[in-house]
């Protein structure tokens, strides 16, 4: 969609993702809604990749706020996949192909 856009940082050690921020639009029962959202923790990095997901809060049950995100990251550049939804809102990003080069 266009407007929609995904920024993170790698850690100086290149062991985590970090600050990683959605700012875009997504589906909320059924409605387009514009919204700036992001965890606070973040997501490990092995082996170039990062494969996880976070809920927060982390006992938030239905009402949490999902992050999954899959990347691969090649020198500056990476390239992979984003969701974010809330279940008992019907919220969703659905899923998000994305890329992504260095500053």
């Amino acid at each position: 969609m266009k407007q929609t856009f995904i920024s993170f940082d790698i850690s100086a050690d290149g062991k985590k993702l970090e600050n990683l921020t959605f700012t875009g639009y997504w589906r909320c029962s059924g409605k387009l809604e514009q919204t700036v959202l992001g965890p606070e923790k973040s997501f490990a990095v092995v082996n170039n990749k990062v494969d996880g997901s976070i809920s927060e809060p982390e006992d938030g049950g239905a009402t949490a706020i999902r992050y999954e995100i899959h990347a691969t990251f090649k020198g500056n550049k990476a390239e992979g996949d984003f969701r974010m939804n809330i279940n008992a809102l019907g919220c969703d990003t659905y899923k998000l192909t994305w890329t992504a080069q260095a500053k």
